[in-house]
């Protein structure tokens, strides 16, 4: 049936997708290093447990977003501050790093990977998934393709923490028209839903991103000028979030709880 009225539509959805890109704005990725070591700040730091413990690896792949596109500097995106966000709460140094690219869909993300080939790390946060839906890729194709990176991961970084990042709502993006963006939103949920189902199996953690709904809408003063991306805001709400989870799970990872803690979705649950 959805593949029925996905046809019905296609004239229209292929005209709005052609002006979209004729139209947008395009901003470039955040400037500044894709590497660096953070240091827990304040009372905390002055104990020499904390400053010389061995830093936490992580290690962020992912596309324009993870990129830190609608950011000025990767001080105002994620990578960077998610890194700041657990040295502080888990009071240790964060060494990470960044390795992503606008366009990035999951097939492109293996391929370099590969290229690169960083080196051990203890925490992995992918985030993949728009290019995926803007492109067509069916769920079942994305999960393979999600699998095959994931075995990636394990054979270069051997982390163990790895987390996925969910499709955000497109559906609450200024700059998709309707349908476009109804249609773009409901191919969204149903990757998520393949995502949430196949992390159970490898034990990944599959992560809602931080909505801030405003009245179940984005609120337009937290996206990029773009309509598209996060803005500075929203990039630090969504590092505070990932840093909360996983300072929870690298906790119950040390205690040999559950592998699965129960956490809020704070985004637009799948439907």
């Amino acid at each position: 049936m959805w593949g029925f009225t996905k046809l019905t539509l296609s004239p229209l959805l292929v005209a709005q997708g052609l002006r979209i890109r004729k139209r947008a704005l395009v901003l470039p990725e955040a400037d500044g290093a894709r590497e660096g070591l953070e240091r827990p700040q304040g009372s905390a730091a002055a104990d020499t447990s904390s400053t010389t413990a061995a830093p936490l690896r992580l290690l962020v792949v992912g596309d324009s977003s993870a990129a830190g596109v609608g950011a000025a500097t990767q001080d105002q995106a994620l990578a960077c501050p998610l890194a700041r966000d657990l040295a502080q709460r888990l009071d240790r140094p964060v060494s990470w790093r960044l390795l992503a690219e606008t366009g990035l869909t999951t097939q492109h993300a293996l391929a370099l990977l590969r290229a690169t080939a960083p080196g051990a790390c203890d925490v992995v946060l992918v985030v993949l998934g728009v290019n995926d839906v803007l492109t067509q890729v069916p769920p079942p194709r994305a999960v393979r393709e999600r699998d095959a990176l994931w075995t990636g991961l394990q054979q270069h970084c051997q982390a163990p923490l790895v987390l996925w990042s969910a499709t955000p709502p497109l559906e609450h993006f200024p700059l998709l028209p309707w349908p476009l963006r109804s249609v773009l939103g409901h191919d969204a949920r149903r990757l998520n839903q393949a995502q949430a189902t196949w992390a159970r199996t490898r034990q990944v953690l599959h992560v809602e991103l931080p909505p801030e709904l405003a009245d179940g809408q984005l609120a337009a003063s937290e996206m990029a000028e773009d309509g598209f991306h996060p803005g500075p805001t929203l990039y630090a709400r969504w590092a505070a979030h990932v840093g909360q989870l996983i300072a929870q799970r690298l906790q119950s990872l040390r205690q040999d709880l559950p592998p699965f803690l129960p956490t809020t979705a704070l985004g637009t649950p799948p439907r």
